[in-house]
């Protein structure tokens, strides 16, 4: 654990890999190896619960046993999430959206209801997981942009609700960051190297982001921000800055 958040409780969902990984690492568990190396080069503990988010037995389970193993809660991180290849809304079913939202929504709101009695008691924080597309919007993409946008608006409308137990609640939105998501993406079009290096573009640094950078976003958020509730953190690299090539209207003939 980072000396300036020592002692703490941490749960985060979806931290085996990507930026629940980067988060992990830096409050210090991916399971299995990484979960060993963090417990053996410390300075805190770790312990890996499996739990799928989709379902809310999983969660309930994963809250319970954390406060039985450690006494108490003092920071939820809802991470696990997943964006699925780009699809066209007429082509997108009402199911394919509607399991999207259990995943990736639902599953953020759930955590924080079984969570938040324990962070009451600790006046701990929660910290979700948006995305800067639930500010810029995303081609082919509206039901992941969809959840996105509404972790927004939830974490406002908690922030106003758990401020009467001074539970703090915010979320981080980052632009391309370089995860194996992202690679899995970029691998589905017709010049991975090529996608890739336009994500890197995005960017008015030129490159994407890294896990440990969003670790260190959420260590602020956790540790230091302690006048911040309600607030989107967007960890962007200055994404949504400036103009660019936009248009998707194809010149007329």
């Amino acid at each position: 654990m980072s000396l300036r958040y020592l002692n703490k409780v941490v749960v985060v969902t979806g931290g085996s890999r990507g930026i629940g990984r980067g988060i992990v690492k830096v409050f210090e568990a991916e399971r299995g190896d990484l979960e060993l190396l963090l417990n053996r080069t410390g300075p805190g503990s770790c312990h890996f619960v499996p739990c799928d988010v989709s379902q809310e037995d999983d969660i309930k389970t994963l809250i319970s046993s954390t406060v039985q193993t450690h006494g108490h809660i003092d920071c939820l991180v809802n991470n696990a999430g997943w964006h699925p290849p780009h699809k066209a809304t007429d082509e997108t079913t009402a199911e394919e959206f509607r399991e999207l939202l259990n995943l990736n929504l639902l599953s953020c709101f759930l955590a924080s209801k079984y969570a938040l009695p324990f962070l009451r008691q600790r006046q701990g924080n929660i910290i979700n997981l948006a995305s800067l597309v639930a500010t810029l919007g995303q081609k082919d993409a509206v039901p992941y942009v969809a959840t996105k946008g509404a972790i927004v608006s939830m974490t406002k409308a908690m922030a106003v609700d758990e401020s009467r137990f001074n539970v703090r609640v915010n979320c981080i939105s980052p632009s391309n960051v370089l995860t194996p998501l992202w690679e899995e993406l970029a691998g589905q079009t017709p010049d991975a190297a090529a996608t890739i290096r336009a994500g890197e573009n995005f960017q008015l640094i030129g490159r994407m982001g890294s896990e440990e950078e969003c670790g260190l976003a959420a260590l602020y958020l956790a540790a230091d921000a302690t006048f911040c509730t309600g607030t989107e953190l967007l960890l962007s690299g200055g994404a949504e800055l400036n103009y660019g090539f936009k248009s998707q209207v194809s010149p007329c003939t």
